[in-house]
């Protein structure tokens, strides 16, 4: 019987927040994130578009099991519609599909927002990762069709008009998962009479990271530069968030060093005491500052759902 695989790379584990630059796809920044810190596992939490710049949640190792809670929160995004032009994809990258003379005034722009504030329906981007009967619609859109996306609620929490020029507006809006902000420059575009597509886009912030946390890109690359692998290495992790971090907006319990041996075998762990939590569907658990376990409260217990090494 042949021996299992071991596994390449690291055991390193943790968040790094990465600011992507424009031109570098998600996927291709986490290939350079994964072979510098020469990790085992890396995964990113929400795709940034090529043209888009700004924070880009990167986990590793035993930290993407925290992925989906980071892919739930809301975002933050700083953006520009250009008037005149609607396109294929919604941003620069596009084909012009339909033109206008047409530019809203200040006063139309303002009046519009209310309309996409709070939960509104949204149809995605042709040019998006929606799955379409078992293929993405990008691909789909690639091969020339032209696909009935169904819409979805989407939630706004708020959009602000942060200035105004002759062909072009500039917004930030914070918003819930699955919003895409290339569908709302090209539907404020229609609702003007103008049409409009998104020119610039950054992401400023992913619940629960702040914008402080981002490192550039440059700043780890400039880091390859260090001869002594060891030292290398040891320099990137000082850039690393602890992987509980991903979890500061569910419960947490401290537990002792012997609940955590019971956890991490997969065990629920009695809860005793008044202050203890009566009922959770989701919490994590601590054993001197390093996270162990999430999982549910009830019934006067903790039981793990996903351990951590």
């Amino acid at each position: 019987m042949s021996k299992p695989k071991k596994p390449k790379g690291r055991p390193v584990s943790g968040w790094l927040i990465l600011d992507k630059p424009v031109d570098f796809g998600s996927t291709e920044a986490v290939s350079k994130i994964k072979w510098l810190f020469n990790a085992q596992k890396a995964g990113h939490a929400g795709t940034l578009d090529p043209l888009a710049s700004g924070m880009l949640p990167i986990a590793l190792g035993d930290a993407t099991k925290t992925v989906p809670y980071v892919m739930d929160g809301r975002k933050i995004y700083e953006f520009a519609v250009t008037w005149g032009e609607e396109r294929s994809t919604d941003d620069l990258e596009g084909e012009v599909t339909v033109r206008s003379d047409r530019r809203p005034t200040e006063e139309a722009i303002r009046a519009l927002l209310p309309n996409y504030t709070g939960t509104i329906t949204q149809v995605p981007p042709q040019f998006s990762a929606i799955k379409i009967a078992g293929e993405r619609a990008y691909d789909l859109a690639r091969d020339g069709e032209t696909v009935e996306i169904p819409s979805r609620e989407v939630e706004i929490f708020r959009l602000t008009l942060l200035g105004v020029t002759a062909d072009k507006a500039h917004f930030e809006v914070e918003c819930g998962k699955g919003t895409y902000v290339r569908a709302l420059a090209r539907d404020f575009g229609r609702d003007l009479g103008c049409y409009g597509h998104v020119s610039e886009l950054r992401r400023t912030f992913v619940a629960p990271f702040a914008e402080d946390k981002m490192v550039p890109l440059a700043d780890l690359v400039a880091l390859e530069t260090i001869e002594d692998r060891d030292e290398r290495l040891a320099a990137l992790d000082e850039f690393l968030i602890d992987t509980a971090e991903a979890l500061s907006n569910l419960p947490h319990l401290p537990v002792s060093d012997d609940q955590a041996h019971r956890l991490k075998m997969g065990n629920p762990v009695i809860l005793r005491g008044r202050d203890a939590p009566l009922m959770e569907a989701e919490a994590y658990a601590t054993a001197r500052g390093k996270l162990i376990a999430i999982g549910e409260i009830g019934q006067g217990e903790f039981r793990p759902k996903r351990v951590f090494g």
